[in-house]
């Protein structure tokens, strides 16, 4: 009798918050880890480039050279010619030191997440897309549902769609490894101990612009990520990723009764 009264519904159906943890503990610590780092690595990341808004390809560039391109903002260092009348404070010195800080930390954390992942067969269960699912058809229904904002279904809070598991699974071994790449490859150190990670993006101003490009598709995956968890429910997302715990709609929209 107490298995009929649990399917007589579809919302019934569906884990309570408290039933098992929608996320593991090792899964929300490495995610909050990753997300102060990131965080860290923007505002110092911006800093570092306000200090020379100008990119190149190459090996080398510097104020005598020819630009690939310049952002229109002011600089803090005098000596780079931006068109501004003035110069912005010279924040390089922390920026840099907490820059690479973070960075390691990160590292280290994503490694962390990754040895999880693999041993745990969280990648497989949760990131790795079904044969079934991976068609135009389902592909182009997710599209047209994120760009409805459309929200999600009880069941897709306790799994990710297909969708999410390619921008995650893209972020994860294509993003994330890119701009490690690329950050270690503007390293002088990291350089003369591997060469070749420079030489195959074309030199320390390649790698450098390339760094630049990457973490702007990481800031907006980082935007649109926002938006959809305030589309789906912002605090029960919050819920799942800081306790585990996540609730069904019925149950979330009764809290605010």
């Amino acid at each position: 009798m107490g298995d009929s009264a649990l399917v007589s519904s579809p919302a019934s159906a569906l884990p309570a918050t408290t039933a098992t943890p929608r996320h593991s503990a090792l899964v929300r610590v490495t995610h909050w880890i990753t997300t102060l780092c990131f965080i860290a690595l923007l505002v110092t990341g911006a800093e570092i480039v306000i200090s020379h808004p100008r990119f190149y390809w190459g090996e080398t560039g510097n104020i005598n050279t020819p630009t690939l391109f310049k952002l229109p903002i002011p600089s803090s260092r005098a000596l780079v010619p931006t068109g501004y009348g003035y110069v912005l404070p010279d924040q390089n010195g922390w920026s840099r030191y907490l820059h690479f800080q973070a960075a390691w930390i990160a590292v280290l954390t994503g490694l962390l997440y990754t040895i999880y992942s693999l041993s745990t067969g969280h990648l497989r269960k949760n990131l790795l897309p079904a044969g079934a699912d991976l068609s135009w058809r389902a592909f182009s229904i997710e599209i047209l549902n994120h760009l409805r904002f459309k929200r999600p279904s009880e069941a897709e809070a306790w799994s990710y769609n297909l969708l999410q598991r390619l921008t995650y699974l893209f972020v994860i071994f294509v993003l994330f490894p890119l701009v490690i790449w690329t950050g270690l490859a503007m390293s002088p150190g990291f350089v003369s101990a591997v060469p070749a990670a420079v030489t195959l993006l074309g030199g320390q101003q390649s790698a450098r612009t390339i760094h630049f490009f990457v973490s702007l598709f990481l800031l907006l995956f980082l935007l649109v990520h926002v938006v959809m968890i305030c589309v789906a429910g912002f605090r029960n997302r919050m819920r799942a990723m800081i306790t585990g715990r996540a609730g069904t709609h019925a149950a979330t929209d009764m809290e605010h009764t």
